[in-house]
């Protein structure tokens, strides 16, 4: 019974550690849609800068850098509010 107790905590500390934008499944063409999307019905500073982050995100994309795109679109969409993840469901 330890033993699983301890294998539980390892694997829900592994899971934690993963990063956001290894997480979520990035499109470098539908992504950043959705995020605008959000920021246009957000408004404000913080979309503002979101969008920014994600034209950054872009140039990234451009350039084959995808993992570091991932990373600008998951900052944009926590500045939203949101994960990046749960990006998909709202653009459905």
């Amino acid at each position: 019974m330890l033993n699983r107790i301890i294998a539980l905590a390892l694997t829900a500390a592994a899971v934690a550690a993963t990063p956001v934008a290894a997480a979520a499944p990035v499109s470098c063409k539908v992504t950043p849609a959705q995020i605008r999307t959000l920021a246009a019905a957000k408004g404000g500073e913080d979309a503002a800068k979101a969008i920014h982050l994600v034209a950054t995100g872009e140039k990234l994309c451009a350039e084959d850098a995808k993992f570091e795109a991932g990373k600008k679109f998951a900052q944009a969409a926590k500045l939203l509010g949101t994960e990046l993840a749960a990006l998909p469901a709202i653009g459905q």
